[in-house]
């Protein structure tokens, strides 16, 4: 029997978490096997802003490539090497797990202290690639559920665009800072939770597009929580791994680019360190998640993700109200 054929018939089986988890490996497995697709994602990128950077050097001034030498010194600092380790950790994990990327990479940045609206900004500028590069695989191998992806796509992108544009404008980044924690140690309990979780039935999943909204907004205003929230919820309600995690990392992609592009226009992304760091670090780890899944059994990776999330999140809610 071949790789496709074994996940349609689990596919048309009846759900349980069971053959949801072996889903998501083979899904993984079948992501695995075409690495010459991300290869030339990663090259033509590399390829467009090479060519893009070389043009523009050659045709600026003295003093223009004084400014880029003193730019490329700001960003290229001793602190890019811890972001560079939280973006590395952040995807390890979610390569891993299929989720959780932005729980882990902006309860680890609040922790170094990264003002809320700067962190949850570069997560989704460094989301941008990760989650493009996983959507085009995903459409690739035929794991898009379209009227789903449809379904979530619309009221995610708005919810990501509000939370967004209140994180850029309206909210004071000091006030909401132990808030977000309390949030993404909520998302550290729903993982810990999901890693214990028994057999349920199938049913049918209502407000489809509340729950887009939310997770979208949610999203946005607390640095992630779109897989968590969506994935999780969508999965308790017996819905198939296969195209459920190919459908909600799909529609990821546009949430984060709604996202970042709200943050730009309003002028909250401004720490270019963070978002280069955590991209380095996504390009380092990403072969080594592939080894991790095969290494490490999900239920003990998911537990120490968890414990992981919910104890930077308390040790931030501690400081911050020890600072009040």
């Amino acid at each position: 029997m071949s790789h496709n054929e074994e996940i349609e018939q689990l596919e048309n089986q009846v759900a349980s978490p069971e053959r949801q988890e072996v889903l998501i490996d083979l899904v993984n497995d079948d992501n695995r096997k075409k690495p010459g697709l991300w290869l030339l994602i990663g090259l033509i990128a590399v390829a467009v802003l090479a060519g893009a950077g070389i043009l523009y050097y050659f045709n600026t001034s003295e003093a223009e490539h004084t400014r880029i030498y003193e730019f490329t010194a700001s960003i290229f600092t001793r602190e890019v090497l811890f972001y560079i380790c939280v973006g590395l950790a952040a995807q390890m994990v979610d390569g891993a797990l299929g989720m959780a990327y932005g729980a882990t990479s902006t309860s680890l940045l609040l922790g170094l202290g990264i003002p809320p609206a700067i962190a949850s900004a570069s997560v989704h500028v460094a989301e941008v690639f990760t989650t493009g590069a996983s959507g085009i695989s995903h459409f690739r191998f035929g794991n898009v559920n379209k009227k789903l992806f449809l379904g979530l796509l619309v009221p995610g992108i708005i919810g990501a665009v509000t939370g967004a544009f209140l994180l850029s404008k309206v909210i004071n980044g000091d006030i909401i800072k132990p808030f977000m924690s309390a949030y993404l140690l909520i998302l550290g309990i729903i993982v810990l939770r999901k890693a214990f979780q028994h057999k349920k039935g199938k049913s049918k999943t209502k407000r489809l597009g509340l729950l887009a909204l939310f997770g979208g907004f949610m999203d946005a205003i607390g640095g992630g929580g779109w897989g968590p929230v969506v994935t999780s919820t969508l999965l308790s309600k017996g819905r198939s791994a296969h195209y459920t995690i190919g459908s909600v990392n799909a529609a990821e992609f546009f949430i984060s680019l709604s996202s970042a592009g709200t943050f730009l226009l309003f002028g909250a992304i401004t720490g270019w360190p963070v978002i280069i760091g955590l991209i380095i670090g996504g390009v380092i780890a990403s072969p080594f998640a592939a080894l991790l899944v095969r290494k490490i059994k999900r239920k003990p990776l998911m537990i120490m993700v968890g414990i992981l999330i919910i104890l930077t999140s308390l040790r931030t809610i501690i400081m911050a109200l020890m600072h009040h």
